[in-house]
C-alpha cells in the first residue's frame, strides 16, 4: 500500500472516530435539551404512567438524565481513547475499538427495546433512535480497523 493511500485510510478511520465523538455528545446532551423544550421523555413516562404526577414524572426524567449522562460520558471516554490509541497506532486498537463498539451497541440497544414495568420501552424510542446514532460511525471505524494493514 502507498504512503498515500495509507495516509487517506487513516484520515477516513480518524474523522468517522470524530464523528462518532460528536454524535456521542450530541446523543448526551439532547435529553437535557429536550427536558427544556420536547418533553419527549417526560410525555413517554407519563403516557406508561398516567397516574404519575407532575414530580414523579420529574423524578423519573432526572433518573434517565442521570443514566444517559454516564454512558455518555463512557462513551466519551471510549472514543478518546480508540482515537488516541488510533493515532498512536499501537497493535491492540482494533481489539479495543470491537469491545467498546459491542458494549456500546448492547446498551443502545437496550435502551431502545428494554421495556419497564408499564410494558412499554423504558426509554422515548426518538431519544433511543439517539442513542444509536454513534454506532454507525463506530461499525464504520471498526470496519476500517480491521480492514487496514498494520
Amino acid at each position: 500500500m502507498t504512503a498515500a493511500r495509507s495516509t487517506r485510510r487513516r484520515g477516513r478511520l480518524l474523522a468517522a472516530m470524530w464523528i462518532g465523538l460528536v454524535l456521542t455528545v450530541i446523543a448526551a446532551v439532547y435529553p437535557f435539551v429536550d427536558r427544556t423544550t420536547t418533553h419527549a421523555l417526560a410525555d413517554h413516562i407519563q403516557a406508561g404512567y398516567p397516574s404519575y404526577g407532575a414530580g414523579e414524572i420529574d423524578t423519573a426524567v432526572t433518573a434517565y438524565l442521570v443514566i444517559l449522562s454516564v454512558v455518555g460520558g463512557l462513551g466519551f471516554i471510549g472514543w478518546l481513547g480508540t482515537l488516541w490509541a488510533a493515532k498512536a497506532g499501537k497493535k491492540w486498537t482494533r481489539w479495543a475499538a470491537t469491545g467498546v463498539f459491542a458494549v456500546a451497541l448492547c446498551i443502545a440497544l437496550a435502551g431502545l427495546t428494554v421495556a419497564d414495568t408499564s410494558g412499554d420501552v423504558g426509554l422515548a424510542p426518538a431519544i433511543g433512535w439517539l442513542q444509536m446514532l454513534p454506532c454507525v460511525p463506530g461499525l464504520l471505524a471498526v470496519v476500517m480497523l480491521w480492514e487496514r494493514r498494520q
